[in-house]
């Protein structure tokens, strides 16, 4: 294709085509890609498009004219007639140089308007077929026609002497009197976009053209002014500043003789009584009074002056001496404890050893207490018990998702918006230096590009740091020595060490049936009735509907959602009374299966059958423990063992595990020696949305691959937890209570743990203890002994395990 550039020269150095002679009907078309052409300007085209080559060589040696019209799209590189525009320019050849890769530089002069009536695109090269388009020759300019010409000249002027044109621009038209063509090359000299380069070419009438050319020149001559004007303001600046300073020091003057206050001054002096009020530390007193002086030399219009004086009146507002005294009633405070939560006897014996620590040492520094456990155990509710119990203030911060470490540590008062971070925010907004701060969520804190949040929590969580928390948006210590901190969390795992050493982890188990009775009907059910407007009713709930709302709908660690299940039917026993103005009396167990519609779990296990295979394992979770079914089955194959369930790959590793127990027993087991040879394993665990994870399936792992491969059914009353080695050693595990009292939710009464978990049986209540056969093992032998039946399936078993069990014994418990 073609790339053009204008040439401004005006000298001519070839013979020109005379305008006297006729224009020929027929002419070689060349698109122009980036340039409009326009009669008596000169230009200069690169020819590289193999037709426009062929096209500019066909007339060399005649006539020398060449028909150019413009692209409507410059990106098309091969222009087709639609992509050219109707009107162009006949120009006359006047030299030509030729480049490498057969391409021309040729310099054209414009001659004469043209309409391109057909285009002919048979040939080396595009012919157009053109009606010449010429301007009246007798027009009349009028006074208004010479004042546009002049002004359009003393624009021009005036750009080109502060360097917005060219020179050549005023040399070029300097003579031209016409308006036609002092339009055409004012416009082509412009280097304007194509399309309106392509609308002044297409107007015909020069008065009208010369019209478009001014609002070109003029609207580039505003343009330079406005910047022009800008930039002398900017110059002038600084010296309006310096004179609005000294006509205000005369203002203060003035006013000063004829008595009149000082607004700004009076202003500042109610924030300087608030200051002195506040009774700042030291290093916080000499930070406040540097920004007071610098503040009371500071105009009030200053947009610097807002930003100080917010500063001023955030110290102003915190509480740096102020605090709530403390009730040291240990009488009192078990009293609000038991009032507001049922049960959680390790956290309240842990409360009141702080108080009486602090009730014999004043000046003992506050712990840092986690509560963890699953949602809806009441532990951020804890915390305002706790407030309620030392008659302090109480505020809560949610941690959870906070990515941004400029969140607990502020921003630096440089950035525009900036704020303390949350921590002093809210020693603001509880008005007292030892409130009981609930750092909420703790476990879903995040971090990213902008900083890691708990790295600034290591300094408020370190009771030997805090006393001197530096929030960058004072830049002073500030004290939170006096402050209660509670963390919550549903687990620690994802709690960075650093930050977990400096907690004291207080673990909140889930809530038994026999608990959960007792906070429904000491606690939700009130609360409900209350905010359902069903106090004065007389409304009673049995204690048969709600264990059957604890074990039939809901099936969680907290009391969340059976607060939600009792709101329910509060809320339709409103409408009820609203509707015929009757109101039941009771709530028993056939309104609640009416009123909630069908079971949503059953307290059995769903398969309570003996069955080969089919273990119930023991999980613990964020929300409590739950019962996790494993199946194992096997099929004539080569060996392999498949192992689905979304298992993560310590409990793919109890798998293989399990495995390699199976397979250097097999003779002990009862097992076809070279089963690992002749069938594929299958160990599956269902819920496969749910990823799972941990070491302590690996007993339950074994005893249903042995089951599957041996044809031996698994008792269906046991359920089991434990971790397995390479030589079937039970190892100890976490979450025993959880675990427990999931069985028992699902009606199991027979649990297998590690022997070494023995210790763990006290965290269990003695009511659910009691309801619990806990059998304690050291190997998965003993697993195998108590959980298989001995009645193998059949003496054609999968695995062609022999029907009189070889190398098991008989079943043999042992209870706890």
């Amino acid at each position: 294709m073609k790339k053009s550039k204008s040439d401004t020269s005006s000298d001519v150095t070839e013979k020109n085509y005379e305008l006297e002679d006729e224009l020929p009907s027929e002419l070689p078309l060349v698109p122009a890609k980036d340039i409009v052409a326009f009669p008596s300007v000169i230009l200069s085209l690169h020819i590289g498009l193999a037709t426009s080559v062929k096209a500019i060589e066909s007339v060399m040696e005649d006539h020398r004219l060449v028909c150019v019209v413009a692209q409507s799209d410059v990106e098309v590189e091969n222009p087709a007639v639609d992509d050219l525009y109707k009107v162009g320019v006949v120009c006359n050849i006047i030299r030509t140089l030729k480049l490498p890769e057969k391409r021309y530089k040729v310099l054209l002069q414009g001659l004469v308007r043209v309409k391109i009536k057909k285009v002919s695109t048979r040939g080396k090269f595009l012919k157009a077929t053109i009606e010449p388009l010429y301007e009246p020759e007798d027009i009349e300019l009028t006074a208004e026609h010479e004042m546009l010409i002049n002004r359009i000249h003393e624009s021009l002027r005036i750009l080109v002497e502060n360097e917005q044109l060219p020179e050549e621009m005023l040399v070029v038209s300097e003579d031209l009197e016409d308006p036609g063509t002092l339009a055409d090359v004012i416009v082509a000299h412009y280097r304007l976009d194509m399309p309106r380069s392509q609308e002044i070419l297409e107007q015909l009438d020069p008065l009208e053209r010369l019209k478009m050319t001014d609002a070109i020149v003029t609207e580039d001559l505003n343009h330079f002014l406005i910047s022009e004007n800008v930039r002398s303001q900017a110059r002038d600046e600084l010296t309006k500043d310096q004179r609005e300073y000294f006509l205000r020091e005369q203002l203060k003057q003035i006013q000063k003789e004829l008595g009149e206050g000082d607004a700004p001054t009076e202003d500042l002096e109610e924030l300087r009584v608030a200051l002195k009020k506040a009774k700042l530390s030291s290093i916080a007193q000499k930070e406040v009074d540097k920004q007071l002086q610098r503040l009371e030399r500071m105009p009030m219009e200053s947009s610097e002056y807002a930003l100080i004086r917010t500063y001023l009146e955030w110290f102003a507002d915190l509480p740096w001496a102020t605090k709530t005294r403390e009730r040291f009633d240990l009488k009192h405070s078990r009293e609000v404890l038991d009032e507001d939560h049922y049960g959680l006897d390790k956290v309240k014996d842990r409360i009141l050893e702080y108080l009486s620590v602090r009730k014999l040492k004043k000046d003992s520094r506050g712990p840092i207490l986690c509560f963890v456990g699953p949602p809806g155990v009441g532990k951020t509710s804890l915390g305002k018990s706790i407030a309620r119990a030392l008659n302090r203030k109480f505020h809560r911060i949610s941690i959870g998702g906070v990515r941004d470490e400029a969140e607990i540590r502020g921003h630096r008062r440089t950035y525009v918006g900036a704020l303390p971070g949350r921590i002093i925010q809210g020693m603001k907004q509880s008005g007292s230096n030892n409130p009981v701060f609930v750092l909420d969520e703790l476990d879903k804190i995040g971090a990213d590009y902008r900083g890691d949040p708990s790295s600034a929590l290591l300094e408020v969580l370190d009771p030997q740091q805090n006393s001197e928390f530096a929030d960058h948006y004072l830049n002073v210590p500030f004290d939170l020595s006096q402050v209660m901190f509670i963390a919550t969390a549903n687990t620690v795992d994802t709690i960075p060490d650093a930050l977990l050493d400096r907690l004291e982890v207080i673990s909140l188990s889930g809530y038994t049936t026999q608990e959960k009775v007792e906070i429904a009907e000491k606690y939700l059910v009130p609360r409900q009735l209350d905010q359902n407007g069903l106090e004065d009713l007389g409304l009673r709930f049995e204690r048969s509907a709600l264990l059957l709302m604890i074990e039939s709908y809901t099936r969680e660690a907290g009391v969340r959602n059976l607060e939600r299940e009792i709101g329910t039917l509060c809320r339709k026993v409103a409408r009820k009374y609203a509707e015929s103005g009757k109101s039941r009396k009771r709530v028993t167990s056939e309104y609640v299966k009416k009123a909630l519609g069908p079971t949503r779990y059953d307290p059995e296990m769903d398969e309570q059958v003996d069955a080969v295979g089919l273990v119930r394992g023991l999980a613990w979770t964020t929300h409590g423990g739950e019962i996790m079914p494993i199946e194992a089955s096997v099929a004539p194959g080569k060996g392999s063992l498949s192992l689905t369930g979304r298992l993560g790959e310590v409990m793919q590793e109890s798998g293989r595990a399990a495995m390699f127990y199976a397979r250097s027993n097999a003779e002990k087991l009862g097992l076809d020696p070279e089963f690992y040879k002749n069938y594929d394993i299958h160990i599956h665990v269902p819920g496969g949305a749910i990823p799972k994870d941990g070491p302590s399936a690996g007993i339950a792992i074994a005893t249903a691959l042995v089951s599957a491969l041996s044809g031996r059914k698994v008792s269906r009353e046991i359920a089991m937890t434990g971790e397995i080695t390479l030589r079937g050693n039970v190892l100890q595990i976490g979450g025993l209570k959880e675990k427990a009292l999931a069985a028992l939710r699902y009606g199991i009464k027979k649990v297998i743990v590690p022997y070494e978990n023995i210790k763990d049986f006290e965290e269990i209540p003695k009511d659910q203890r009691e309801q619990i056969k806990f059998i304690p093992v050291k190997h998965v032998g003993e697993v195998l002994e108590i959980a298989l039946l001995d009645k193998p399936r059949s003496s054609s078993t999968r695995t062609g395990a022999k029907s009189r069990g070889k190398g098991v014994g008989a079943n043999k418990e042992k209870f706890l």
